[in-house]
Parts: structure tokens; sequence; C-alpha cells
């Protein structure tokens, strides 16, 4: 049961639904919870909705304390560490960022149960509900890595900012303190126009009247448009990277567990799963028909398909590939190829794969070798099932010749 829970709640496997269920629950429950935040904040609509609010709050707050506890119950589920208690397991895990954001989700409303608490505090730690959408979108957690990755160059990014705020409040205090007083008497008043003039908002309150002045404000302003864009480049640039990075180890770790790539080398890997497209059928999809021209060979990660050949059907499960027949002979389909349930499938198509059985002949010789082992299997099977014909139609003529 354990186990179960643990794929639930933390492994969050795609093809299994009630992973999915789970997960589009909570996602909802946090953005209601959001939207009842705020709402609750309308006078009229408190003062009328008040009792449902509260309600809605405790029940959200029982469902977050249910799902914190079994988060910290199946965690050991997760640890490959032998030996370690526990009990130590699970204290390590609570003090992880996304377990610690999920404490002080309901631990400020148990606490007001015993402890006398301002109802404003209160409402500003409801706030905090969202941000448990960071487990739930793959998106949020790479842009957080983003920011850690890169925190070196936006840090440089933000000082350069700050420097180039001080000079240009710095200049304009020069240029135009005698003038105006009220606005640039002083480095901290300038300041004002600078940031705004240098995030391009200009609110027009404060402008320069001397020519000088003009002509350092349009400086400021061009050098505004370069210097506050480094920190979007920065960000933009590595969220990228993370993207390509993630595709990367998630296409890697695809391909790491088909069976046929156990034995190579890690960057035989690494160039396989460039050439590789994700795909998913669901049950029922023909996935190839016989006589068809050869444009892929397919890799099955999960579920279970059937090839169906005159001598009959073949099954195959997870790990297993085929249409490198096809492939290798350079010949149309042998076979309808169906999936009998819902399957998760890398695709490498002909071109890659000719390129790439150029450049690994040690793959080639030994998809080459199982290719020749599924014909002489295939070869067997007929010759099997012609004997057995010969065999019934021999049984069926005899008492006709008595």
């Amino acid at each position: 049961m354990r186990s179960r829970l643990y794929v639930i709640l933390e492994a969050g496997r795609t093809s299994d639904w009630p992973s999915q269920v789970f997960d589009f629950f909570m996602v909802s429950l946090i953005l209601a919870n959001a939207a009842a935040f705020a709402l609750e904040t309308v006078d009229s609509l408190a003062a009328a909705y008040g009792p449902f609010f509260a309600i809605f709050n405790i029940v959200s707050v029982l469902i977050f304390t249910i799902e914190y506890a079994a988060r910290i119950w199946v965690c050991v589920e997760h640890s490959e560490d032998e030996g370690i208690p526990s009990w130590r397991i699970r204290l390590q895990f609570a003090r992880t960022w996304p377990m610690l954001i999920d404490l002080a989700v309901v631990l400020p409303f148990w606490l007001g149960i015993f402890v006398p608490l301002d109802l404003r505090i209160l409402r500003v730690f409801r706030l905090i509900r969202f941000l448990k959408l960071g487990r739930y979108s793959p998106a949020l957690s790479s842009l957080a890595r983003v920011l850690y990755n890169e925190r070196h160059a936006i840090t440089g990014a933000l000082i350069i900012m700050g420097g180039l705020l001080l000079l240009s409040a710095t200049v304009m205090y020069e240029l135009e303190k005698d003038v105006q007083p009220e606005a640039f008497g002083s480095v901290p008043a300038a300041m004002w126009w600078a940031l705004a003039t240098l995030t391009t908002v200009g609110y027009g309150d404060v402008v320069p009247v001397t020519v000088l002045g003009k002509i350092a404000g349009g400086m400021v302003m061009i050098f505004g448009l370069g210097m506050f864009a480094l920190p979007i480049a920065i960000v933009s640039a590595g969220f990228a990277q993370e993207i390509h990075r993630r595709e990367f180890v998630v296409t890697w770790g695809m391909v790491a567990r088909v069976p046929l790539f156990s034995k190579f080398d890690a960057l035989t890997i690494a160039r396989l799963a460039e050439h590789l497209n994700a795909r998913v059928v669901e049950a029922g999809t023909v996935i190839a028909r016989k006589g068809e021209e050869a444009d892929a060979m397919y890799f099955l990660l999960s579920g279970e398909v059937q090839l169906d050949f005159p001598d009959g059907p073949i099954k195959l499960e997870d790990g297993a590939f085929f249409g490198e027949m096809a492939l290798l002979y350079q010949r149309r389909r042998a076979a309808t190829i169906t999936a009998l349930t819902r399957c998760s499938l890398l695709t490498l198509q002909s071109e890659d794969f000719a390129r790439f059985m150029r450049g690994h002949p040690d793959v080639r010789n030994t998809v080459a070798q199982i290719a020749e082992r599924r014909l002489t299997e295939l070869r067997q099977r007929s010759e099997a099932e012609a004997e057995r014909q010969e065999a019934e139609r021999a049984q069926e003529a005899h008492p006709a010749s008595e």
C-alpha cells in the first residue's frame, strides 16, 4: 500500500490515471484556495459567504495535512540508503524545501487553535498555499533551478543596474539641482527620476528642463533599454538550457531502460538519444500496417503491442523493440503492429537509423543478430505451421481413402 501511495504522491507516472487524478485535484484545490483568499477580501462577499469560506478553509487544511502526513510516511520508498533508520530518512525529507512549504501551509492553522494569533497573519500564511503549485509544475521547478544556477550572473547584472542607477541620479543632481531643487536637490531624490527612466516607466512627474539635463536623460533612457534587459536575457537563456537539459535527461533515462542498450557506453546512448522521439499511443492504435514502407524503428518503454504475422500473432512487452527487420533488409512491413494497451514508444526514423548504424557498427551487429534470430524463429514457426496443416490434411484424407 505504501509503495502504491508513493507512486501516486511522489512518482507521478503520466500513464497512471490515479496519479493524474490526484495531481489535477490538488492543483484545482490550490487554485480554489487562491481564489477564495482574494474573494474573501471583498466585504460584500465575506458578509454573504463568510461561513462557506470558513468551512472551505478548514476542509482544505485537513486535506493538506493528510497529504503532508502521507508524504512523510511514503518517503522511505524513495530512499536508496540501506541501514538508515526510517525516522532519520523522514526527518531529512521533512527538511526539504517542498515539505517546508507544505508545513508552512498547515502549521499556522493548527497553532491558531492553541495559541491566539492575529487573523491578518493567518490570512497572509494562507497565500503560501499558492507556492504548492511548484510541486506540480515542472516549469516552475525548472525556473527555480535556472534562477539558482544563474545566481552569479543575475547578481552581477543587478550590481551593474544599481551602479547605473546611482550614476544617473548623480549626473542629474549635478545638472538640475539649481533649477529644480525640489526634485533634484539630492542624489536620493534624483533616484526617483533615474529609476522611472531606466525602467522605461516614465511617470512624467519629474523631468529635466535644462538642455544638458535633457541630453543626459535621453542617454539614460537608451542605457536603460539595454541594462535592464540583461536579467531577462540571462533568465531566458538559462531557462532554454534547462529545458533542453531536462529533455535530454528524460530521453537518456528512457533509452537506458531499453535492455538492448544496457551494455553500451554512455557516449553511444547519448548520441542515440539525440535522434529519438517520444510517442504515446492509445490501446487499439495501429502503429504500422503490413505492406507499408518502413519509416521507423520502435522501442517499447511501457505497454504491450501485437505483431500480426500470417502464422500467428506475437506479443511484445516493456523493453522490446520492433520494426528493425524492414529497415535492415530494406523491405516493406511483414506484419501489422497494433497497441494492445496504452504504450510509450521511442521512435528512430529510417534516415537516423541508417546514419546511426553506419557510425556504430557494434550496435548494428547486435540489432542484426537479434533480427536474424527473430527471422529464424519466424521460419521455424512457419515450417511448424505448414507441417501441422499438412498433418491435418493427411488425417482428413486417410478416412476417405479407406
